[in-house]
């Protein structure tokens, strides 16, 4: 993300739209990305300490193509059953899909795979 409320965090587009819709004229895409990055997990930390430390925050949102900049394609996270474009028209909706890919994207973090994703960007 480049621009806005999350510009520097990391982002899975879930479902693009090339030729814009009737509110959004422009290309966009609907994505869910990662707010709040897990932190260093240290061994001697206690095991609360250590689940604390895990913990992410998601956000959901759809966003401009101009304010997105691609730097790897994949990620074998399916996140297209939980986030639909229709769950932004709701805020309750929207809640629960931020938790379900919250759950998701942990589950991912706990398997060890895809760790650049879960890292913060360089600044």
């Amino acid at each position: 993300m480049l621009q806005g409320r999350y510009a520097g965090k990391k982002a899975v587009i879930v479902k693009n739209y090339d030729d814009g819709t009737s509110g959004r004229a422009y290309g966009h895409a609907l994505v869910v990305g990662l707010s709040k990055y897990p932190r260093r997990v240290k061994r001697k930390d206690s095991k609360e300490k250590q689940a604390k430390d895990k913990r992410l925050k998601c956000f959901v949102k759809m966003t401009n193509y101009n304010h997105l900049m691609p730097t790897r394609y994949t990620l074998d996270v399916d996140l297209k059953g939980v986030v639909t474009p229709d769950v932004l028209d709701n805020a309750t909706k929207k809640v629960e899909a931020q938790k379900k890919a919250k759950k998701l994207l942990e589950e991912r973090f706990e398997s060890g795979k895809n760790r650049w994703f879960y890292q913060r960007l360089p600044f």
